[in-house]
């Protein structure tokens, strides 16, 4: 499987790609919200995008809506992973067609139980 993780910070890219790493996906990054539409706009072939509300270039709700906006990726899981806490910015997110939503700080199970709400298969990479 294949993920895109979506966030300015480098130390948050690499904590969701460690953890996505143990269960097998390869992933890619993108440290903005443009370079991830411009991936997303050529390469269709991720099973799963992670993305940060507060990006420069584009914020996450706005890649949400743009990936919401292609055909292509119409059922490409969404998982908005944010400091934004506030119930109409989760609320937000969910309208514009973010399928789950995960506030930081998380650890691995809470990122575990969110990808299993989104019917990726992980639970044999449960220890």
């Amino acid at each position: 499987m294949r993920a895109l993780v979506i966030d300015d910070s480098r130390a948050m890219r690499s904590i969701l790609r460690s953890i996505l790493a143990s269960l097998d996906f390869d992933v890619d990054e993108a440290a903005d919200g443009r370079e991830a539409v411009d991936i997303l706009s050529r390469d269709e072939k991720f099973d799963l995008v992670l993305v940060d509300w507060n990006l420069p270039e584009m914020s996450g709700l706005e890649v949400v809506i743009e990936v919401r906006k292609d055909q292509r990726l119409a059922g490409l899981p969404l998982l908005m992973v944010t400091t934004e806490t506030e119930f109409e910015r989760v609320t937000q997110a969910l309208q514009a067609g973010a399928n789950e939503y995960i506030m930081k700080p998380f650890d691995r199970d809470m990122l575990l139980d969110k990808l299993v709400i989104l019917g990726i298969p992980i639970e044999a990479s449960r220890t």
